[in-house]
């Protein structure tokens, strides 16, 4: 009789898979971007194959690229990190440069 899973989390499996989050949403560290899927690889600060999680706080994006062997184009799942959401200005001095950075978060 063994090898059959019971309760409510063997009929909702199929919910819980899949992307957890949307380009452009902001996430700390450690989220869980994606769940058992072989549709996305992992990007920049993205750690893990099936589970992909965030390696650090920062914004979300997705890029497309072609592989040269098979032609295939694959999804990569990335974050920009928190620091690099505003580009430094050389004419910027360094206090408003932190007051932008706050006012972006």
């Amino acid at each position: 009789m063994g090898g059959r899973v019971g309760g409510l989390s063997h009929i909702m499996y199929a919910e819980t898979c899949g992307v957890k989050v949307s380009g452009g949403q902001r996430v700390k560290s450690g989220t869980v971007l994606t769940r058992q899927g072989d549709k996305w690889k992992p990007g920049v600060n993205v750690i893990g194959r099936m589970h992909l999680t965030a390696a650090c706080a920062g914004e979300v994006y997705f890029t497309k690229k072609r592989i040269r062997k098979t032609g295939k184009v694959d999804t990569f799942l990335n974050v920009r990190a928190e620091g690099a959401l505003l580009p430094k200005s050389p004419n910027m001095p360094k206090a408003a440069s932190k007051v932008a950075v706050k006012a972006k978060a």
